[in-house]
């Protein structure tokens, strides 16, 4: 869960937490493959999420999906609208959890929370079933406790040795601080009495759970501003201890661990919440040394406005599924080579490459239609000015509206080539001067002859969502 205030720089819910000694977070993030019978025809990923931008202008509080080949780039569904949002409670959610339990259908669960009213307690979750994450039902809220506070962030698992789940969640008990508290459960209706699961005797917040990893259980969260592990060769409750290397990028929280599906390589995702609303990535090969590379960006893109996510792993079939039924977006994003942080967007009616997050958002989708002087190239429609196209006028690349005109059909057609810097990515060459392709000089785009090893990286993007 990320803890904003509005439009401006988003502080943690940490200091919330401080202020006024309410519920810190917990958990959100994935069961790994080994806590439940392996499905060895997992061959893709599915993230759910709520979404956020910088100034709030997407703030959607019900469940996103998106699909992953890779689990690196996604590609969200509905066009990154929700697929379902909850009627009770707070009539919003957070921190949504997908978990494939032991029967092979899926369970969802979620935070009872629409924005970020930090003083709203509800010792609910949202709870919701489904077969193959297509259609929802048995929409219900479960209550947890009757602690005058909130059930954050909930994670399930699968306790072998128990033969039940156990769902984890953030709450504060009576230690005064966030702690990670348990109940356990057969059928997500009814549930135990609710017992503490981690308390290292400090304020904890957003975790994620790996489980049966060579013997041992990870648990990562939040402490301050950072993400850190915890581990414990058992489920037991109070078994855990943390270890490992604090890694951060900024104030960064939500952590969600996810295994690979193609290597030994773990991957662990966390976003920010100053600014708001992004993700980055570290890698790590060997859980149990408990440290992290930053991952480079150029190898990830996450769903946009993504907040608190969850990843599990799909079979082909339900990712295809997955996209027939709701759909992959109409609209892309175009991310720079060698300034991975930034987007190609128009600002003022100029194009140019910025770092995201930035409002208005939508300045960053395209549409790429067929070329307007020449079907067999692109031309770049804006998302949200659809009568203007990114056009070059004195080689300067400018969002203006579609006069009709030959020239102007010709100065906004692109031909779409192989990467300069990277053949696995993108350039475009200008269709009326083909001695030139878009590339970005002092983050302004133009076309220019291209030649050197600079200039064919300023002229290499990734063309994702």
């Amino acid at each position: 869960m990320t803890a904003t205030t509005g439009p401006g720089p988003h502080p943690s819910r940490r200091l919330f937490l401080g202020m006024a000694a309410a519920v810190p977070l917990a958990l959100s993030g994935t069961l790994t493959l080994g806590a439940r019978p392996a499905y060895a025809a997992d061959a893709a990923y599915v993230m759910g999420y709520f979404t956020e931008s910088a100034a709030l202008l997407d703030a959607n509080y019900g469940l996103h999906l998106a699909v992953s080949t890779d689990g690196l780039n996604w590609i969200p569904l509905n066009q990154n609208n929700p697929v379902v949002t909850p009627t009770e409670g707070a009539g919003g959610l957070r921190d949504p959890f997908i978990m494939r339990k032991q029967d092979g259908t899926f369970v969802v669960l979620a935070t009872d929370l629409k924005g970020f009213d930090w003083g709203y307690n509800s010792q609910y979750i949202h709870v919701w079933d489904s077969a193959d994450l297509r259609t929802l039902t048995g929409y219900r809220r479960l209550k947890l406790h009757d602690m005058v506070t909130h059930s954050w962030a909930p994670e399930s698992f699968w306790d072998a040795g128990r033969g039940v789940y156990g769902i984890i969640y953030s709450s504060v008990n009576a230690s005064g601080h966030g702690v990670i508290m348990v109940n356990y459960t057969t059928d997500f209706q009814t549930v135990s009495s609710p017992q503490v699961f981690f308390d290292p005797g400090y304020d904890i917040i957003d975790g994620t759970l790996a489980v049966g990893v060579n013997g041992v259980n990870y648990l990562y969260h939040k402490r301050d501003e950072t993400l850190v592990g915890a581990r414990s060769t058992t489920l037991n409750p109070g078994s855990f201890t943390p270890f490992s290397t604090a890694v951060a990028h900024g104030a960064t929280e939500a952590p969600t661990l996810v295994k690979s599906l193609t290597s030994g390589s773990w991957y662990l995702w966390g976003d920010t919440y100053s600014p708001n609303g992004v993700f980055y990535a570290w890698q790590s090969n060997d859980l149990a040394a408990g440290t992290w590379t930053p991952l480079d960006q150029r190898l990830y893109t996450p769903p946009l406005n993504a907040k608190h996510c969850t990843i599990a792993t799909i079979t082909t079939t339900e990712y295809n599924n997955l996209v027939a039924k709701w759909g992959s977006p109409a609209w892309n994003r175009l991310k720079s080579y060698n300034y991975p942080d930034r987007y190609v967007r128009h600002a003022n009616s100029v194009g140019r490459i910025d770092v995201y997050p930035f409002d208005p958002y939508p300045e960053s989708q395209w549409k790429l239609v067929p070329g307007l002087a020449d079907s067999a190239g692109v031309s770049f429609q804006s998302v949200n000015f659809p009568t203007r196209y990114l056009r070059h006028s004195n080689y300067a690349l400018r969002l203006e509206e579609n006069d009709g005109t030959a020239i102007f059909a010709a100065d906004a057609t692109f031909h779409r080539t192989a990467g300069l810097a990277d053949s696995a990515w993108s350039s475009f060459r200008s269709h009326n001067f083909p001695t030139r392709y878009i590339r970005h000089t002092g983050y302004v785009l133009r076309i220019d002859p291209v030649s050197t090893t600079t200039e064919k990286a300023d002229a290499t993007f990734h063309v994702g969502y």
